[in-house]
């Protein structure tokens, strides 16, 4: 958002449906009480969320989910976002935006999970159908979703100003084995749809279970192994084994999956991360996991 761009709020949802959807005007708006980094997420009425990017580099991803979206829902086991208008850019607001239906669930934690090993299990099912549903003429890796799916050279340098900061912080001749043995191999396979940010604020939980998928901006075709990233970053011991076992990918892509997950958690705790990232907390907690079970792997 620029200086000269109003605060994201209620306020300023409340008058981009009225200006666009009269007929939702008269519907209560409401803040959620997580909300995203790339975009900012309101409750509209009982029955839907209204969707809104914080900056100019998420304004690709509107478009791709307003049409793929209503594709890729058929195919999966849990349901995900359901566009149902795309407001413009106006003088209001400078992007596009979305309103989708509201999904029920609080964002996954480990203290709301029924059994960790089981949620473990349901999402690889997620994903294993979502790899499944068919790609032709999908979004290949990209600016949309900074290239997720891509080979992680895309990220090198970056990578390794993170080891020269951490330095004396982390192991990080570990880490640089990490990453080194993740460039070392592609998908040599099709592209295959992956959601691309796998991660606890994307996922919803009711009753105790794995209720529904969110935030498909960074998703596209390509290398499945981002989608990896959770197994380091929720789940460790049994749910990591179990969702290792139900997701049904080699070693090679695991390697590249603890790629992606050492680099992001490293250019976190690097400072290198930029202002709409996550807090350093846990990062330090992450690497530690992707280098022990480097270790473990051989």
């Amino acid at each position: 958002m620029t200086e000269t761009e109003p605060p994201i709020d209620s306020g300023l949802v409340t008058r981009l449906i009225a200006s666009q959807f009269p007929q939702w005007a008269n519907l209560p708006v409401k803040s959620v009480e997580n909300d995203g980094w790339d975009n900012r997420t309101f409750h509209l009425g009982d029955d839907m969320s209204v969707r809104l990017p914080s900056g100019n580099g998420y304004v690709l991803q509107v478009e791709k989910e307003q049409y793929w979206l209503p594709i890729l829902a058929p195919h999966l086991p849990l349901p995900i976002p359901v566009p149902l208008a795309m407001g413009r850019p106006s003088e209001l607001f400078p992007r596009p935006w979305s309103v989708y239906r509201w999904l029920e669930g609080e964002v996954a934690s480990v203290a709301q999970i029924a059994d960790l090993t089981e949620f473990a299990v349901s999402l690889a099912q997620f994903l294993v159908a979502l790899r499944k549903v068919d790609a032709t003429d999908g979004p290949l890796p990209g600016q949309h979703n900074f290239f997720r799916g891509a080979p992680l050279a895309v990220y090198d340098d970056e990578t390794r100003r993170a080891l020269v900061a951490l330095e004396g912080m982390i192991d990080t001749k570990v880490a640089a084995d990490v990453w080194d043995i993740a460039l070392a191999s592609r998908w040599d396979r099709p592209p295959v749809w992956f959601q691309g940010d796998v991660s606890v604020g994307n996922l919803l939980v009711a009753d105790g279970r794995l209720s529904a998928v969110i935030d498909f901006g960074t998703s596209g075709i390509g290398d499945p192994a981002c989608d990896l990233v959770i197994a380091w970053t929720l789940f460790d011991g049994e749910s990591r084994k179990a969702f290792r076992d139900a997701i049904g990918l080699d070693d090679a892509t695991w390697a590249r999956g603890r790629g992606w997950a050492i680099w992001k958690a490293m250019i976190v705790a690097a400072g290198h991360s930029g202002t709409n990232s996550p807090t350093t907390d846990g990062s330090f907690r992450v690497i530690d996991a992707v280098i022990a079970d480097h270790k473990l792997r051989g």
